[in-house]
């Protein structure tokens, strides 16, 4: 039988990896561009990057949860629950904001168009808290 704890662990950290070069990387280089360039660059980005992020959260709490049904350890659904946690937050919170910078026309950015997008990086960061706390979780489990 394939121990999915390690599972779990690689792609919950894949994932925070991801989160975190979004928010300490993407964003910042984005920032110094022309709002319509940094708005164009972000909508290019976030429709690759929900396709890989939303991908990993499912594949790491799936993981996470056959990792209890094998060692029947409750921590491993406390990370599961983090990294599944993504789900709601993104589509309850981050989605209205998500829509908005996608209606907005590239060539028609001002700097409120950046301002939004400054609001976006910081509701990212709470991804980006997830998926290190649901990893940090995993690795505990691990040691």
């Amino acid at each position: 039988m394939i121990a999915a704890g390690p599972i779990a662990l690689m792609i919950a950290a894949g994932f925070a990896a991801a989160a975190f070069y979004i928010n300490f990387a993407e964003h910042p280089a984005r920032k110094r561009l022309a709002p319509g360039a940094a708005l164009a660059a972000w909508q290019v980005s976030y429709r690759r990057g929900f396709i890989m992020q939303a991908t990993l959260a499912v594949l790491a709490g799936l993981a996470g949860g056959v990792a209890y049904l094998q060692d029947r350890n409750p921590q491993w659904l406390a990370g599961a629950g983090l990294m599944l946690a993504n789900w709601p937050y993104t589509l309850l919170v981050m989605m209205p904001v998500n829509k908005t910078l996608m209606r907005l026309p590239a060539d028609q950015a001002d700097e409120e168009a950046l301002a939004k997008l400054h609001a976006w990086n910081r509701l990212h960061m709470v991804r980006t808290a997830l998926g290190v706390l649901g990893t940090a979780t995993f690795l505990c489990m691990m040691i």
